[in-house]
Formats: structure tokens, sequence, C-alpha cells
């Protein structure tokens, strides 16, 4: 599961190094150097000439100083390189690599669509000490933005409940997931998001693990749930398919895991 290397180190202020990891992004791609993918050197980074208000401070990784920026044009410095979405590098990049990377996203984005105020639509410039914007006329804060969603795994028996997403990229079977609303407790959501889904009702909701999400900015909080009443009956906006998966039913294929729910799965696929 993707998540951060624990020799990383946020940052708050930038630092002067002679050859940082540079994450730069323009539409939600990364600049990659197409044979290897890898990162961009800093004679690559210096040819594409951004302004200072475009490279922010990550952190470090052991000793090794991370920045994440934007770019406004699809030009690349040189032969060779490319943009790649983050999603087409699963497996393919080094999954310490590709976790800071999504935390790059995250600060670029930010940092990219914050550079005025939404209040007042003046300047906004960072605030000392902590990762924030602040307005220069109604001082208006803008911290970076993170969107809480819930995913359960609901059990019935020795089955779990599986759905098929009509906007999933993927086309497969997973947990059932949803975005929180304004005002509401993860529970809260879970019970509605399941309700609203499938028409069923669960309880005993547990806790199992939660995984930052950069596709653009969630924060996947998963759970698994005892059903307790009502037959499925999919909300077709949502849901294509959804159904109960047991021993000796055809499980969808294992993948590997670089997502919370692909452990969340697994942790209750029958023994083959």
């Amino acid at each position: 599961m993707l998540q951060t290397p624990a020799s990383f180190a946020p940052l708050m202020a930038p630092q002067n190094h002679a050859e940082p990891l540079t994450f730069l992004f323009h539409q939600g791609k990364l600049l990659v150097r197409e044979d290897d993918l890898s990162l961009p050197d800093a004679a690559a980074v210096a040819r594409l000439r951004l302004a200072p208000h475009q490279l922010h401070p990550v952190g470090l990784l052991g000793a090794r100083y991370c920045q994440a920026g934007w770019v406004a044009s699809d030009d690349v410095p040189a032969a060779g390189f490319g943009w790649r979405g983050l999603r087409s590098m699963f497996g393919a990049m080094d999954e310490d690599l590709l976790a800071l990377a999504g935390r790059a996203f995250q600060i670029a984005e930010w940092a990219r669509t914050h550079r005025y105020c939404g209040a007042c639509g003046s300047t906004m410039v960072l605030a000392t000490g902590e990762r924030c914007f602040k307005c220069v006329r109604c001082s208006h804060l803008a911290y970076p933005r993170i969107s809480p969603a819930m995913m359960v795994l609901i059990r019935k028996g020795d089955s779990v409940l599986l759905a098929l997403h009509t906007a999933s990229p993927t086309k497969r079977f997973t947990a059932l997931a949803g975005f929180l609303e304004a005002g509401e407790s993860v529970e809260e959501a879970v019970h509605r998001e399941v309700f609203e889904e499938v028409g069923l009702r669960v309880h005993n909701l547990q806790y199992f693990s939660s995984q930052s999400w950069p596709f653009p900015h969630s924060l996947m909080l998963a759970f698994t749930a005892d059903y307790q009443s009502g037959d499925i009956r999919v909300d077709q906006t949502e849901i294509a398919e959804a159904r109960w998966f047991g021993p000796g039913d055809d499980w969808p294929e294992r993948i590997a895991h670089v997502s919370v729910s692909s452990l969340l799965i697994d942790a209750h696929r029958p023994p083959a």
C-alpha cells in the first residue's frame, strides 16, 4: 500500500540543495524520463525557467531534499522526457517515490489553485511556519485541501459485498466508497452511503486502515461492517452491479497492494 516512507520528514520552508528530487506536474501528470521513469535533474528543471512561486518544499527523504512544482505548459525540458499520470506508474516506479509523488502533487495543486484569494480575489502569500496561504488584504487562510472519504466492506456470514462502481476507471469489483458530507462523522457517512448505494442496513462498524489517495486530494478511511437487514437495491447512477462474494465464487483478480481497497479485500478473501 502506498504510504509515506519512514525516512521522510516534511518541510515547510525551502532549502537550497544542488540536486533535489523535483516533482513537477502539469494537469495532474508528472514529468519523468521516459526510459526509466526517473525525475528530472537540476539542469532539466532549470531549463523550464520556473518562477519562485511555482516551486514549494515537500520534505527530506533521508538527506535528499524534495520539492514540488507546477507548470502551465506541457513543454518538456529536453527529448526523452514526458508527462505520466500517477496511476499509470503503479508497479513501475519505486513505491516510496510514488508515495512522495502523491504528496507532492497535492502540494503543487494547492499552490497552483491558491495564487489568489477565494474570498476577495487579492494576492495570496505563504504564511510563516505552516503550509498555508494568507490573503494580503482580508487575511483569509487556505490550507491544502483534504477530502475525507469512507470505504466499507460489508460481511454477511462467510461472504462480503463487492460492487462495480459506474465511474470506476478500472471496472473492477471493490468495496463501497463515498465522500463525507459537511457535518457528518465517518460512521454516519458509512451508514448513509451503504443505504443510498445498495439499500442495506449495517452495524458493528470496525476501523480497518487509512490511506492518502491523491486523485486529486482524498483521504480514504476504510472500515468493515456486518450486514443487518435489507435486500440489494443499487443506485444505478453510482453502482453498475453489487453482489455477495463467498467461498467458491469467482473473486476479483488479486492486484498489487497499492491501495487500501486491495488490502481490505484480500484480508477477507477465502483461502485458495
